[in-house]
């Protein structure tokens, strides 16, 4: 698979522009994060640094995923190659979501394979795109090797939640749209599962001259492993955001791009993500998930070294540096919200 590039990406807002919700922006609050100094102390007070939360789970189907998922059906609709038994994908949940979405609306079938393990909401959702839903085994892969049966056997053409360029060019135009708002940007800030989102952001953020800060659960890390390892590999997948961020090896364009761009990997406990988590909804009531919150959980867990990691806990940003957050999805079961305990 050839590399992706920032022309992709280009392309890729091209050909969904006015078929998604642009992302709306807004600050966080003074002092909700806090900024690390450039310089010696000398008595004087930090600059604050300037944080931004891009909101895409405000997006259809409750997640960035359909940008991606509108992006290649819409490019398989030009170059007629959409076939009668329609489009299938294996996910999580929010990938199967977006292209069940993206099928009705191109008028097509969807076929989506998922873990058994996957939130009813998603399941419930996907019937409600009209999908044909397959559970199948207890984590993304045993989906995918059902999905991929399928597709073999059926002629349905083979979508895939991240490892595809216009999945992840699509992605990536979340990034785009917040340097409309914000052209003076520093640093953004994503969550990674297999690296579709991180892929497609980190491409057009090298392209942009921004810093990427890359995060994912401690016990659910394809992307820091594959650094380190300079090659995919197999990961375990035990954290609270595995539903979302369960992928067991990141995919190599990822990988490709986290070796080209500006990128800074880190690690978050379970417990500082299901404590963002709350926090938004306590102090902003947005009800995300455990995914989206593992984004924001880098910069107000105070780093420190990871064990058995190649990088820190935690993310600092520095005197005046602006930042945007992405908080990528919000399909999510808001009940524990009200009690007084996440119970994650």
């Amino acid at each position: 698979m050839s590399p992706l590039t920032y022309g992709d990406v280009k392309a890729a807002a091209d050909r969904i522009a006015g078929r998604v919700r642009p992302v709306a922006l807004a600050h966080a609050d003074p002092g909700e994060v806090r900024t690390a100094r450039r310089g010696p102390l000398d008595g004087r007070a930090a600059e604050p640094c300037e944080v931004w939360l891009a909101l895409e789970f405000m997006q259809h189907t409750g997640s960035f995923k359909a940008r991606g998922a509108q992006n290649f059906l819409q490019a398989h609709r030009e170059a007629k190659t959409l076939p009668d038994a329609g489009v299938t994908i294996a996910s999580g949940g929010n990938a199967g979501l977006a292209c069940a979405w993206a099928a009705k609306e191109q008028g097509v079938t969807a076929t989506v394979f998922l873990p058994a393990t996957a939130p009813a909401v998603k399941v419930a959702g996907l019937r409600g795109f009209g999908a044909d839903v397959r559970l199948v085994g207890t984590e993304y892969a045993d989906a995918l090797a059902a999905c991929e049966d399928f597709a073999a056997t059926t002629g349905a053409l083979a979508s895939h939640a991240y490892d595809h360029p216009l999945i992840a060019a699509g992605a990536g135009t979340v990034l785009e749209e917040i340097l409309q708002q914000v052209p003076d940007l520093d640093t953004v800030v994503v969550a990674v599962g297999g690296g579709g989102l991180f892929a497609g952001v980190a491409t057009a953020a090298h392209h942009h001259g921004v810093r990427v800060v890359a995060v994912e659960p401690e016990n659910c890390r394809a992307l820091n492993a594959a650094i380190a390892a300079g090659r995919p590999v197999d990961v375990t997948v035990d954290s609270v955001a595995s539903d979302a961020l369960g992928a067991r090896r990141a995919s190599a364009m990822a990988l490709y791009a986290a070796q080209q761009a500006d990128v800074h990997s880190v690690l978050v406990p379970d417990s500082e993500i299901v404590r963002t988590r709350r926090a938004l909804w306590d102090h902003r009531r947005i009800a995300v998930e455990h995914a989206a919150a593992t984004a924001l959980a880098a910069l107000t867990t105070a780093p420190h070294p990871a064990p058995a990691a190649a990088t820190s806990a935690g993310y600092r940003p520095a005197e005046g540096e602006k930042v945007a957050v992405v908080l990528c999805g919000a399909n999510t079961d808001p009940g524990d919200l009200a009690h007084k305990r996440d119970r994650g």
